[in-house]
Formats: structure tokens, C-alpha cells, sequence
């Protein structure tokens, strides 16, 4: 891929940086910066995403007739660049990036009428039924049972570690419609209203202290057959079409230049605090080492760009990105913790006896306690070396 930019797409790049100075809420650029947590809170993603939706740049990623905006792969990357440079958060990617694809390429077209116009209008608000209890990363050994009852499947089980399930007004979820053959068969994709009688929704309270994760319940849940998706007993394939997006659908290293940029400036507060500090060089040493691998992943999501951008999915390279991204980052969540050293205990935002400033306190120890969880979530990073080695380098 040619990684030089024509005139043209620098231009639209120009038009993309004034676009967001003049229109980016400053609040929005705050509770960004503040954030610990995977995703920032809805409030604030839906104040972003009907700023974007107004402008028509929302869902890059959708094809035109739904309400894409039919740039070039390159003009996708420097809008998600900019968009990170000037401090932006990603929309909350659960529906949009996530459920999305899988509705336009396996959905009936009234599936497509009906969701995806609510999705981008935030009507509809989105979280993820694929995790239970036990049955994490050998996702495949799912049990929330889907027994058909006439025109309805009868829903019994749990979801675990259901992210923003408790401000969500809907969820997709992976179920058991059949026992008889392989784990991988009997499974369906459903559409589900989380106002539906008999869901209740249980908080899970992380050691971050944050509230982002939940339980959801499902006691004799009634849910129409017309809100499957694809076949029945053929949700995996729905399922893994879906994780592709999740794991490499993004730009990852957009994403993580803002947060490595963070910890340079906390690097230069600490180095004009203490003169003393990184007099072996050995912190320079790291964040070089960082920023070299954040390069060559920036470099490997370009080159896999391409396909995404032609309406394909990111296929098993995607398990690629997941694995360099969580790693890169966790790197820098852990470099940002040494860096504070002690400070990093304080994570009360009223604790203003800190020499930093005050999202450095109430994010950097939260957001590497929450960050561990990225090397399991979408799939281990076993799981994705696994794919990796069979998928890719065919072993």
C-alpha cells in the first residue's frame, strides 16, 4: 500500500482538523482525558456521536446507502488520526462497528430498516451477550438455552461481564437453540430489547473501582423468532464474523498515540520535578521501544485497511491487531504506573495533595487495573495465537 497522501486527501485531512476544532465539545475532550474505563460514559458518547451524525461523518465505515460516507481507505485513517489528536473518544463501537456488519451482511432487510438507522441515531444503545459464566474464552461452550415456543424462543441463563449492559437499551446475544451436535452448532445470533419482561441486570464493580461491567439475567424471556439473525443453529458464524471487527475493525494505533502522548507529558512532569528521575536513561528506553512497536502496528492496520474499506471484514489478521494492540498498550499503562510511583495509590479525585494533575490521579491506576482485562476480552491473547498460527501462518 502507498503510504504517501495525494494533495487531495491532505486537504481533506485540513478540512477534518478545523471540522473538529470548531465543533469538538469541550466537555467531551475532558471526560475523555479523565477516562479509565474501555469506553467513556453514554452521555458523553452520544453528545460526540450527534455531532458526527449532523456532519454525516459518524459511521465511516458503513457503506453509503446506510449512511457511510464513501471516503477512500486513506481519508477513513487520517479522520480516525485526527479525531484522536484533537482528543476525541471512539463512539462506543458495540453496535456501530460491532453488530453493524453483522446485520448488513447476514440481517433481513427488515432487520436493517429497523436497527440500523436507530443505531446511528442513538435511539437504540447496544451492549454485547456473548461471555457466561464459565464459558469465556471457549466461548463455543455456551448455555443460555433458546428453546422455540411457536413464534418465540423462550430464554433461560445468564451473560457475564456485559459491558454498559446497565445503560444499554438493547442486546445481541449468543444462544443455545440446540445440544445435539458440535458446540460450535446449535448456536443463534438474537436481537434483544433489554426491556423485555423477565432480564434483570446485575452490577459488577471492578477493582478500578468503576461500574462498566454487569451480569444479566434471563428468566423465561420471550423473544420473537423474526429477531434471529442468520439461520438458526449457524450463530457462530454471525459470532465470528462479529469478533473480527472487534479485535482489528479499528484504528488501534490512532487510539494509542493519544495515550502514549499522555504519558510523554507525564514523563516531562516528572523529569521537571525531580532531577534525578530516568538518570539512567531507562524510562527513554521504553518509551522508545513503545513507540517503535506502535509504529509497526500503525503500519500493519494500513495494510489490512484496505479490505475493511471495500466492505470485507478484517479476517485473522484482525487476531494480529488484537494481540500487538492489548500488548502495546498495556505496556504504556504499566510505564505510566512506574512513573508515578507512589501517587498512583491515590485514585479520589478529591485527593489534591498530589503533585500531578488531576486526571493523571483519578486515570492512571484505574486505567491499567481496568486495562488487564483487554488481554481477555475479544478473545485471549492465547486464543488469537492460536488463530494466528492456524489461520495465517498455516501451521
Amino acid at each position: 500500500m502507498d503510504l504517501n497522501f495525494s494533495e487531495e486527501e491532505l486537504q481533506f485531512q485540513q478540512e477534518v482538523r478545523q471540522f473538529l476544532a470548531d465543533n469538538m465539545p469541550a466537555s467531551v475532550i475532558e471526560a475523555h482525558k479523565t477516562n479509565a474505563s474501555v469506553f467513556v460514559e453514554k452521555e458523553t458518547a452520544l453528545e460526540w456521536q450527534k455531532v458526527l451524525v449532523d456532519k454525516g461523518w459518524a459511521v465511516p465505515q458503513w457503506p453509503v446507502e446506510y449512511g457511510g460516507t464513501d471516503w477512500t481507505p486513506a481519508q477513513k485513517y487520517l479522520f480516525s488520526k485526527e479525531c484522536y489528536l484533537a482528543g476525541a473518544p471512539m463512539l462506543i463501537p458495540l453496535g456501530l462497528l460491532m453488530l453493524a456488519p453483522v446485520i448488513m451482511a447476514f440481517g433481513t432487510e427488515e432487520q436493517k430498516t429497523e436497527y440500523l438507522p436507530k443505531m446511528l441515531s442513538g435511539e437504540h444503545y447496544w451492549c454485547q451477550g456473548y461471555s457466561e459464566p464459565g464459558s469465556g474464552s471457549d466461548l463455543a461452550s455456551l448455555k443460555l438455552k433458546a428453546e422455540s415456543d411457536g413464534d418465540d424462543y423462550v430464554l433461560n441463563g445468564s451473560k457475564i461481564w456485559t459491558t454498559h449492559a446497565h445503560v444499554a437499551t438493547h442486546i445481541y446475544c449468543l444462544v443455545r437453540t440446540d445440544n445435539s451436535g458440535k458446540k460450535q452448532q446449535g448456536i443463534s445470533f438474537l436481537l434483544i430489547d433489554l426491556a423485555t419482561p423477565g432480564i434483570t441486570i446485575d452490577p459488577i464493580i471492578t477493582m478500578a473501582n468503576d461500574h462498566e461491567v454487569n451480569q444479566v439475567f434471563f428468566q423465561d424471556v420471550r423473544i420473537p423468532k423474526a429477531n434471529l439473525v442468520g439461520e438458526e443453529n449457524k450463530g457462530w458464524t454471525c459470532a465470528k464474523y462479529l469478533l473480527e471487527f472487534e479485535r482489528g475493525g479499528g484504528f488501534n494505533g490512532d487510539r494509542i498515540t493519544y495515550e502514549l502522548d499522555h504519558l510523554r507529558e507525564l514523563i516531562a512532569e516528572q523529569g521537571k520535578k525531580d532531577p534525578a528521575f530516568n538518570a539512567n536513561g531507562e524510562i527513554d528506553k521504553k518509551l522508545a521501544r513503545i513507540a517503535m512497536d506502535l509504529k509497526a502496528l500503525e503500519i500493519t492496520e494500513l495494510r489490512i485497511l484496505s479490505s475493511v474499506s471495500g466492505g470485507g471484514n478484517p479476517g485473522p489478521e484482525s487476531s494480529i491487531m488484537k494481540l500487538s494492540a492489548t500488548a502495546i498498550e498495556q505496556r504504556i499503562n504499566q510505564l505510566a504506573v512506574e512513573v508515578i510511583g507512589y501517587q498512583g495509590l491515590a485514585m479520589d479525585p478529591t485527593d489534591d495533595g498530589s503533585p500531578y494533575r488531576p486526571d493523571y490521579i483519578t486515570s492512571v491506576t484505574p486505567r491499567y487495573l481496568n486495562n488487564r482485562a483487554a488481554s481477555i476480552f475479544g478473545g485471549s491473547q492465547e486464543v488469537q495465537r492460536n488463530i494466528i498460527a492456524k489461520m495465517v501462518l498455516g501451521l
